[in-house]
């Protein structure tokens, strides 16, 4: 009899979200399925017309491609300093913004504001502060006299990285803390009486309670902003094009100029499925690595 009911209740849940998973493969599965059929075709419009199959050549052309692989690298180091700080930062806001303090609602919403402003504009504003003769940064810093001379930014390798880097995390720390908010917001309070009662420090209740029932939060913020961050676009491109010399080019931005300037469809969606393909794998750890905790929460 049991049986039967789950057997069910799964039938009822597939078909509630039959509509869901049809507007998820129209919209994601379709151009997926798309861009890999035309990975297998070579065809350039600024050269032939007509696209000639080439099987798996425009992968054999990537694993030889120098700036395919220094894209991935620029896009790794992006990503992976973009997420920790993220992390850090927005955790510490969670922690303060969980407190009870008046005008509490306020600051939340201030909180948010980042994140929701558009990102060229964040992009076109951080480009100015950067700005090696006129940016608040360069100014600040000989004021301070920190600096002799102003720093040229976004004009030298590592110091645009560093620049796209922060951009980022002044825009996007607020929704990592807003999502570590709500599992911070999930802890009873009961826990943390509990433990202090038997001695415990406020730096022990936090590695030994919120930091462990916190960890499925912050599990979904990393898949979030790693999905996010890998294939970040809009503001390399407004703050620095790429440049300079590649220094900040990544994945998204090299796609886009092989496929509008150069006008190299099949190289281009070769390039999109290999990056479709990386997400799918930190996807699938992270999922994996989140039903292991699931399954540990419920034996304890």
């Amino acid at each position: 009899m049991t049986s039967t009911i789950r057997s069910r209740e799964k039938r009822t849940g597939w078909l509630l979200l039959a509509p869901a998973l049809l507007i998820l493969a129209a919209v994601y599965a379709y151009p997926i399925a798309r861009s890999f059929w035309l990975s297998l075709f070579t065809q350039n419009l600024g050269t032939q017309l007509q696209p000639v199959f080439n099987g798996l050549g425009n992968y054999g052309r990537m694993a030889q491609d120098g700036r395919f692989w220094q894209t991935i690298s620029n896009t790794m180091v992006f990503t992976i300093s973009s997420l920790v700080l993220e992390l850090i930062l927005g955790l510490a806001i969670a922690l303060v913004l969980n407190q009870a303090f008046k005008g509490r609602g306020a600051v939340r919403t201030i909180a948010i504001l980042p994140w929701a402003l558009p990102t060229a504009l964040i992009a076109a504003t951080w480009a100015w502060i950067f700005n090696d003769q006129f940016g608040v940064v360069n100014d600040l810093l000989l004021r301070l006299g920190v600096i002799d001379t102003g720093i040229n930014w976004l004009g030298n390798p590592v110091p645009a990285m560093v620049s796209v880097v922060i951009a980022d995390v002044w825009k996007t720390t607020s929704f990592v803390a807003i999502l570590l908010l709500a599992g911070l917001q999930s802890i009873s309070g009961d826990l943390y009486e509990a433990h202090a009662m038997d001695g415990a420090t406020p730096w022990q209740s936090f590695r030994q309670i919120t930091l462990p029932m916190l960890m499925p939060q912050i599990l979904i913020a990393t898949l979030f902003r790693f999905a996010q961050a890998f294939g970040i676009f809009d503001l390399i491109q407004v703050m620095t094009g790429g440049g300079p010399g590649g220094a900040t080019e990544t994945v998204s931005i090299y796609v886009y100029a092989t496929v509008m300037r150069y006008l190299d469809f099949g190289y281009g969606a070769a390039l999109v499925v290999v990056t479709f393909l990386i997400l799918i794998a930190v996807v699938a750890l992270a999922a994996l690595f989140l039903s292991k905790l699931r399954s540990a929460a419920g034996e304890n």
